[in-house]
């Protein structure tokens, strides 16, 4: 994978922990997996990257303020407060704020451990 297509490395991003399930508890088969949900925040000019997937880590996104451009397959995609995009088997992504405030994200997912 070329530095291109790998995305840039992250940058200006705070990630918190708002809250975990152990999945376990809850649904029988779910061993080592947790729900997740996390606060993103991109200041302006910040990049969430490099490149990943989400095999094995399904998840959607809700955008709380500003604007988070979505790269993915050589298409940008802008999100907005509101619904943001999912994350599933065949998400391979990266993340940046290009405007003038800082972004934030509720993201919820589930994990293994690790």
């Amino acid at each position: 994978m070329s530095d291109e297509q790998a995305g840039p490395d992250t940058r200006g991003v705070t990630v918190q922990v708002l809250a975990t399930v152990d999945l376990a508890r809850e649904i029988a088969g779910m061993a080592g997996r947790h729900l997740r949900m996390r606060m993103v925040t991109i200041e302006p000019g910040g990049v969430y990257g490099p490149v990943r997937d989400h095999r094995g880590r399904p998840g959607t996104v809700y955008v709380l303020q500003g604007t988070i451009t979505d790269h993915r397959d050589g298409v940008t995609t802008d999100y907005g407060p509101g619904p943001g995009w999912p994350e599933d088997r065949n998400t391979t992504h990266w993340l940046e704020n290009r405007g003038t405030v800082p972004a934030v994200e509720i993201s919820v997912d589930i994990v293994g451990e690790g």
